[in-house]
């Protein structure tokens, strides 16, 4: 399955058997009769799913923006992902395949997945747990998170998932913006060979937050812990006893009912928790992930992110098991006890398909290619990109020394708010390293000024989504006033959703993502992605990585400060700084040319990879570095 580059162009082309294998065949066609007919586009795909009451209107859109999709329409989300599979030869087949960090191994089809499932859905209804609650859940990458969700979705309660590097603020602040009374956490889990210590912070969390009544905790590390009593519970003891009954019906959800309440950060101002429902949710999420990844009875998909992103949500739990895919989850870090874990994994499971963030690779870049080398990766049929712009050095080592030239990337964008990919190949799109190709069906995106005006091939501009979809937000938990103001609010008369990213679009209509606008940073009025200059960084022979910041100048309104990690057998010095200012220079112009650079062995980092720019410049400015607890290290 090689694909070909035509010269000149930076165009891979997809090989004929992966072509021939996939769902789509042709993609233009198929794209203008989605954004012409896209309720009947969308009618099609809900058709696909199992609903206990068909809906008796697609879209509402009678009181945008708060659109409604399915109305009237009566499912569950755990009826598609979990019940239907039981009544056919699914039932027998892995649902998830799960190794721990030190190296522990469980494995469960479909069937004890939804045995566990039932159970936990019995304990939480014994526990006061009822329709329209919201239950928080603070756990490592274990199987009981999938567990957690998946009993909450059953029984009609929401789950807002706090992902488990978070600190003490974080969760209690989540906490009481839900009004949580459930707390569902674990001991610990283990990174870099070490505990963490999750239920620690959960009992400070729950001290400030006094809405929890139960707290149900699993042992995964065996670490001693607090437990108080008539508020904390064991997971294995509840599981054991005769509450924890392995029969328990699905509730019936009318389509609009919130599936879960998930929290994004903003740059000011308390987190968002945004609100995704059953019905529009389980469509988007599926059709996704089925046309997209092309995903296979046989097939073995590898989503390497943390359950508790959106990323988690819609493609190691929701998407896949809709569709009757067998999941792999991993507890620990890509290069722990050796750069080598992730690929070594790859060949012991037969994963056929495998989709991480760009921040991972390019950790894995600076290793070289010998520890992927030692692997047999031929198993992979596709692999995928998420999270942030994927700089195209990094896109073709990715393709190269993983791939192996045979399978393509599925770059994908998309964002909390939008529950699924938005911008994404499918395995026929010729690609472009570091584009993320084509808008996904039924949605049409453009390129526009603050006045909305679009502009010009290959000027960046504000990214926006012209249409409704049926994986949107449908609110913020409590704000619908911040959610008009933050989405809607400045194209409100063309009725446009903004994304708050920066992009431009070339003359083949490939959409290049620049980076959030508070990373675009403006230097003597222009406007300068920070991923834009850190692509140029690595471009270098020796950066393996690199992070630029904006700080402030009273001259340009800002200069730019870059941080470097080198790659083995390159040192730092002033001579090799000056060099990379000047091929930042040649890469994008003298206005991008950093006026800092700095060597570091790591960027400060959230365990889902994203730098945190915020530590860097608090860094450069000599000023507190703030909260640090989300921080990978």
């Amino acid at each position: 399955m090689a694909a070909n580059q035509k010269s000149g162009n930076s165009l891979y082309h997809p090989s004929e058997g992966v072509k021939m294998r996939a769902r789509i065949k042709e993609y233009d066609k198929l794209y203008q009769e989605s954004i012409t007919n896209r309720e009947d586009f969308w009618a099609k795909e809900a058709e696909e799913l199992f609903w206990y009451q068909k809906w008796n209107k697609v879209l509402d859109d009678s009181n945008k923006p708060f659109y409604k999709w399915f109305t009237g329409g009566k499912t569950n989300v755990v009826a598609n992902a979990i019940d239907r599979h039981l009544d056919s030869e699914t039932k027998n087949k892995l649902a998830l395949i799960w190794e721990g960090e030190p190296g522990d191994v469980r494995t469960f089809s479909y069937f004890a997945l939804n045995r566990e499932i039932s159970k936990f859905a019995n304990v939480l209804k014994a526990m006061g747990a009822k329709k329209g609650d919201i239950v928080t859940i603070y756990m490592p990458q274990i199987p009981e998170i999938i567990i957690a969700m998946l009993a909450c979705a059953k029984i009609g309660a929401a789950h807002s998932v706090i992902y488990g590097g978070f600190s003490v603020e974080a969760l209690a602040e989540r906490i009481a913006d839900a009004h949580s009374s459930i707390l569902i956490t674990a001991d610990g889990g283990f990174r870099r060979g070490k505990p963490t210590n999750l239920k620690t912070i959960a009992d400070e969390a729950m001290r400030r937050s006094p809405t929890i009544d139960v707290c149900i905790t699993v042992k995964r590390t065996g670490k001693e812990c607090f437990m108080e009593n008539d508020r904390d519970y064991w997971w294995h003891d509840l599981m054991g006893m005769p509450i924890a009954s392995a029969k328990c019906e699905t509730e019936q959800t009318d389509a609009e009912d919130p599936l879960f309440i998930l929290y994004t950060s903003g740059t000011t101002g308390k987190p968002k928790g945004l609100i995704h429902t059953h019905g529009g949710y389980s469509v988007y999420a599926s059709s996704t992930f089925k046309y997209v990844f092309d995903i296979q009875p046989d097939d073995r998909w590898w989503c390497a992110a943390d359950p508790g992103w959106i990323t988690g949500h819609s493609y190691i739990v929701y998407g896949p098991l809709i569709n009757g895919a067998t999941i792999l989850l991993y507890e620990g870090a890509p290069n722990h006890p050796y750069p080598n874990r992730w690929w070594q994994m790859i060949e012991k499971y037969g994963v056929n398909i495998f989709y991480t963030s760009p921040t991972a690779i390019r950790g894995l870049m600076r290793y070289g290619a010998s520890w992927a080398d030692k692997h047999d990766l031929s198993s992979l049929r596709l692999l995928g990109s998420v999270g942030e712009p994927i700089n195209p050095e990094a896109w073709l080592w990715y393709y190269e020394v993983i791939g192996k030239n045979n399978c393509p990337i599925m770059d994908t964008w998309w964002q909390t708010e939008t529950g699924g990919f938005m911008i994404t190949p499918l395995p026929i799109t010729p690609l472009k390293p570091g584009s993320a190709t084509k808008p996904f069906f039924g949605n049409e995106i453009s390129v526009v000024d603050e006045s909305g005006k679009a502009v010009k091939h290959g000027t960046e501009g504000n990214l926006v989504i012209k249409n409704p979809w049926p994986g949107m937000a449908r609110t913020i938990l409590g704000d619908p006033d911040r959610f008009i103001e933050k989405y809607w609010k400045l194209y409100e008369k063309q009725g446009w959703y903004l994304t708050g990213d920066s992009a431009k679009i070339d003359e083949d209509g490939y959409v290049w993502i620049i980076g959030r606008n508070d990373d675009v940073l403006k230097v003597s009025g222009y406007r300068l992605g920070s991923a834009e200059i850190e692509s140029a960084l690595v471009s270098h022979p020796a950066v393996t990585e690199a992070a630029a910041i904006g700080l402030p100048d009273k001259l340009k309104g800002n200069i730019i400060h870059a941080t470097v990690i080198l790659k083995d057998g390159f040192s730092e010095s002033d001579e090799l700084a000056n060099e990379l200012k000047m091929h930042v220079d040649g890469e994008i112009g003298p206005i991008a040319r950093p006026a800092f650079v700095v060597f570091a062995d790591s960027l400060p980092k959230t365990r889902s990879g994203k730098i945190m720019r915020r530590v860097l410049k608090a860094r450069a400015l000599g000023q507190e570095e703030g909260d640090l607890s989300t921080l990978e290290e």
